[in-house]
């Protein structure tokens, strides 16, 4: 206390200089409309320009929270386009779906918490696990298209097998051409992806959408794949070699969905009992 007296003794005539100052600064801005006009503005200028910087710092913060919950809303609408599409799928008129068969698909989001890209076999790591309702044998994709499949979980963690793996397939099929075929990578970009088994007599366009057929499981028909980039013909082959540019960028993949088929084991155990009577 001694000290911050001894302070303010030693400072005393720059303390008075600098209250003079503001008291001056005060009078001149009070009594003269010039100045006034002129130090409200540049006050307002400053001010506003401190709060432009406080709310971006608030904004770029609070980011992880948006994304999270954007996450969310894209999973309920994933939900009810799923529904929809289902209630309401291309066959005749007179043909009304199962409301249990156009309800079957569930989604689930979750956080990616490791990925790879650069090997011949990749996997994908998210925070959801059997605690969450997932297991094995799951689809997982993201807000732009097919990501891949789980393949082990534990409580808390599932590991996915990627698109990006030398033996996965995806049986996907071509809008236009409506021709069905297996997406499959080649292990060179991770941007890029092969459709298989297309025969060659049948027309494909460049920029051609591929998506999932409804000839599995995993995924609900109509999910993007991605879209055609190139079209050639194999060597000695009857089948064209297409390449497409992959829908989903994995590069900076962030939040997937898992897409549970919730009649998957009953259509499961239907078709073995069938292959078993053989």
């Amino acid at each position: 206390m001694g000290e911050l007296v001894d302070f303010f003794v030693r400072s005393r005539n720059f303390i008075l200089f600098v209250l003079l100052e503001v008291v001056s600064f005060y009078f001149i801005i009070s009594t003269n409309n010039y100045w006034s006009a002129t130090y409200f503005n540049t006050s307002n200028r400053y001010a506003a320009q401190v709060l432009a910087w406080s709310n971006t710092v608030n904004e770029y913060t609070n980011l992880r929270q948006v994304n999270a919950e954007l996450a969310q809303e894209n999973q309920l609408l994933n939900n009810r386009l799923t529904d929809l599409l289902q209630n309401r799928p291309p066959a005749p008129a007179m043909y009304q779906a199962d409301s249990a068969f156009a309800n079957r698909f569930k989604f689930t989001v979750a956080k990616v918490v490791n990925n790879t890209t650069q090997l011949a076999n990749n996997y994908i790591t998210i925070d959801k696990g059997t605690d969450d309702g997932l297991h094995p044998g799951m689809g997982v994709i993201s807000p732009t298209g097919v990501v891949g499949k789980v393949k082990i979980c534990n409580q808390h963690f599932s590991v996915v097998t990627s698109i990006l793996h030398s033996e996965y397939l995806v049986s996907s099929q071509l809008v236009k051409a409506g021709e069905i075929g297996s997406a499959k990578w080649d292990g060179v970009d991770p941007s890029l992806i092969k459709l298989e088994d297309v025969p060659r007599h049948k027309p494909v366009s460049i920029g051609d959408s591929v998506v999932t057929s409804g000839f599995n499981l995993t995924f609900p028909p109509g999910i993007l794949v991605g879209r055609v980039r190139s079209v050639g013909v194999q060597p000695n082959q009857t089948f064209h070699d297409i390449t497409l540019n992959l829908a989903t960028n994995f590069s900076n993949l962030a939040f997937v969905y898992i897409v549970e088929n919730r009649l998957q084991a009953e259509q499961d155990q239907l078709e073995k009992k069938v292959e078993n009577e053989k």
